[in-house]
């Protein structure tokens, strides 16, 4: 991988360690929109931000308070959703792999964390995912494809 690419995906995982320390509050939980998410659809332009996302996650979920489940398999969960955003065919679709493997797959383990209602967990889940991916992050993929990527 050239240098240019490690570096973005370097400052991708620091964008998103930091983002989820500053909105804390709203980063972790049964009902949560983590702004930090809006980096999960970056890989549509270069899989180089992949590892970058696994690993801003992994860290920030070990601080996030919930311990391994959130650690390991909300990292391991990152990974396949940005692999997925990675061979999306449209950029307009790149925040469906995030948006669904998060709501359920996150949810599995935050709900009885917090006694929260599965199904409730998915929906509220889905809700911040689509906040963080389609409000925040699709802005941010335009950009990106219109300043750095030139389109794909």
């Amino acid at each position: 991988m050239e240098s240019k690419r490690i570096v973005r995906s370097a400052l991708v995982a620091t964008l998103y360690i930091v983002l989820c320390l500053i909105f804390q509050p709203i980063s972790f939980g049964p009902i949560q929109v983590r702004i930090a998410e809006a980096f999960t659809v970056l890989p549509f332009l270069d899989a180089a931000y992949i590892p970058g996302l696994y690993i801003g996650v992994l860290l920030a979920n070990m601080i996030g308070g919930l311990g391994a489940w959130d650690i390991w398999f909300g990292s391991f969960l990152t990974l396949i959703s940005a692999f997925l955003t990675w061979k999306m065919p449209n950029k307009f679709l790149a925040p469906i792999p995030p948006i669904i493997i998060n709501s359920f797959g996150v949810s599995a383990y935050v709900a009885p964390l917090y006694g929260f209602p599965y199904i409730a967990s998915v929906l509220w889940i889905a809700i911040g995912e689509t906040i963080a991916t389609y409000a925040i992050g699709l802005p941010i993929l335009l950009l990106f494809e219109k300043n750095i990527y030139k389109k794909r």
